[in-house]
């Protein structure tokens, strides 16, 4: 019986072991959404420029990014610039201003310019909620019916839009040509 109990502490530590080397093999990056294959949550905000109210049927019809982003966000101005690149190559842009400013918001698109087709303003981070946004930047893949099929935590830069966004992107746009 004494035996028995001087092998319970090994037999815990290599537990804990195996659970700790596992984690090491884990993407820190990789955090699953709930909303993935889910309609975009319903909303009725403000949009950022003119306080004109905005709902999920404004960002319904074709495929889309919607780029949840601040200005107290500093990864959201490293990530801007390529947002506006791919705004002008044609890929549809649309923003959530979360727990922020609309003059700070305002002043921000009018200094590094302006990639969204439509900005909606979430002061209160009721949308974000919804969506289980864990902070910024965070940006959602919709297709054409307003479906979430991806969501990408952290900054989009090139290789982030090449390697992972762009044929995702891609395909959805295919998928909703007649």
């Amino acid at each position: 019986m004494k035996r028995w109990m001087l092998a319970v502490p090994l037999l815990l530590f290599l537990g804990v072991a195996v659970f700790l080397y596992r984690g090491l093999y884990l993407d820190p990056s990789a955090l699953p959404s709930a909303m993935i294959d889910k309609p975009f949550p319903q909303f009725s905000l403000p949009t950022v420029q003119d306080n004109r109210t905005l709902t999920r049927a404004d960002i319904v019809g074709k495929p889309a990014l919607v780029n949840v982003w601040g200005t107290w966000c500093v990864a959201c101005r490293v990530e801007h610039p390529v947002l506006n690149k791919l705004a002008q190559q044609g890929v549809v842009i649309y923003g959530i201003n979360y727990k922020d400013e609309d003059a700070a918001a305002e002043k921000w698109l009018n200094e590094f310019h302006d990639p969204y087709l439509l900005n909606i303003a979430d002061a209160q981070g009721s949308l974000g909620l919804d969506l289980g946004v864990y902070g910024a930047p965070e940006t959602f893949l919709i297709d054409a019916k307003g479906v979430i099929r991806y969501k990408h935590v952290g900054v989009i830069d090139d290789a982030v839009w090449h390697d992972q966004l762009a044929h995702l992107y891609q395909g959805l746009v295919d998928e909703a040509k007649p």
